[in-house]
């Protein structure tokens, strides 16, 4: 008879804290060698989550930036936050559901920092959540206008200039809910489903004017947009005992796959979507 039983091994709260921090540094120097000196980019949603964790890369980078959303009080503070870094970045309020502010969204960029060179549609809401047949008229209209046509109608007013320049990187942000239905997200299901194959018919359209279209679809990453789910106890630990990567993804990961999107070192991917889920839907 054993003199002792081993216990299995216990998260180690501080363990996990340097694994975060050690794979910061991993993205920060893996992203320090990309630079968009010079370029002019847009991203909707860029004062917090994902939005935010792209600007932070993009300014590193070097390029001047439009960060666009509803509430100026978050882009400001993600402005302030990022003075230091090579980039400039430009507050601009603008609720993505109306085609006016898309219009001077775009108007105000060119005549601060010049022509777009990236488009990053990142906006989205998630309403409607739940049974199938609550869905109604009003959910279904709102959750087109903000995932999917907000992109539509920024591609139209930024991709003609791209043409003319020969050049350019449009990064449409979805999900894996757009590549496996989720459960109760009908509409969020459908929108990023949507605008998945959006990227891809664009990416066939526009490659031959150098313009690529790529998407990015994150599993759980932990933001406030996301703060329903990996709140949920039941939720985690569903992902700690069976995803590949038994954790919640950070917005830092995203940012890293956005600039190489948008970099030069890209120049050859188009039409796809990345799927960075730590294996949730391998």
């Amino acid at each position: 008879m054993p003199l002792y039983t081993e216990k299995p091994d216990q998260p180690d709260p501080l363990c996990r804290a340097t694994r975060r921090r050690d794979r910061r540094k991993v993205i920060q120097e893996m992203s320090a060698s990309i630079s968009l000196k010079g370029k002019v980019a847009i991203i909707t949603g860029g004062g917090r989550g994902i939005g935010k964790a792209i600007t932070k890369k993009f300014a590193e980078a070097g390029a001047n930036i439009a960060i666009a959303s509803r509430k100026l009080e978050n882009l400001t503070a993600t402005a302030e936050e990022f003075a230091s870094l090579p980039g400039n970045i430009l507050p601009v309020e603008c609720h993505v559901g109306r085609n006016a502010d898309l219009e001077s969204l775009v108007r105000i960029t060119e005549k601060e920092l010049g022509p777009v060179d990236i488009l990053v549609n990142n906006s989205a809401t998630n309403i409607g959540q739940g049974p199938a047949l609550n869905v109604t008229d009003d959910m279904f209209d709102k959750m087109l206008e903000i995932n999917v046509k907000s992109a539509l109608r920024l591609v139209r007013l930024t991709v003609p200039g791209m043409i003319e320049r020969k050049r350019g990187s449009v990064i449409n942000i979805v999900s894996i809910a757009g590549l496996r239905p989720s459960t109760g997200g009908l509409l969020y299901s459908l929108t990023k489903a949507g605008l998945i194959m959006m990227t891809r018919s664009w990416a066939r359209e526009f490659g031959p004017h150098g313009i690529r279209f790529n998407a990015i679809a994150p599993g759980l990453i932990k933001t406030d947009f996301s703060e329903f789910f990996w709140k949920n106890e039941d939720v985690v630990k569903h992902i700690e005992s069976s995803q590949p990567i038994p954790r919640i993804g950070d917005p830092d990961e995203i940012g890293f796959a956005a600039i190489y999107l948008a970099s030069d070192e890209a120049s050859y991917l188009t039409g796809q979507t990345i799927v960075i889920d730590g294996g949730a839907i391998a």
